[in-house]
């Protein structure tokens, strides 16, 4: 299984969901937002693997993140067999405004 650490409010991270919806058993997504547990298993990760030095490096967190069962890490959804969010739908203040997700 794999598990991606993640947030509901990350559009990269939001534009995974579709793809995963009904996958419970090859993906597991963990929201690093909704529970502090969740969030320190995510920050142990990046804070010591160097997986993660780039995102530091230009101030990104570094989410999704995808960990594998041999203990692989990326930051790429194609290693997990996903879509990456292309960036070409985007959010208006009438989407915030009604509550859509990513915005």
């Amino acid at each position: 299984m794999i598990k991606i650490y993640g947030m509901h409010t990350c559009p990269y991270c939001d534009f995974l969901q579709p793809q995963i919806q009904g996958k419970e058993d090859q993906y597991k997504y963990i929201d690093i937002g909704q529970h502090v547990q969740n969030m320190h298993e995510f920050m142990d990760m990046r804070d010591n693997r160097p997986e993660f030095d780039h995102s530091k490096e230009i101030g990104d967190i570094g989410i999704p993140c995808f960990v594998f069962e041999d203990g692989r890490i990326s930051l790429d959804p194609a290693d997990a067999g996903l879509v990456e969010y292309d960036g070409t739908s985007s959010c208006s203040i009438e989407d915030h405004i009604a509550g859509k997700k990513g915005c």
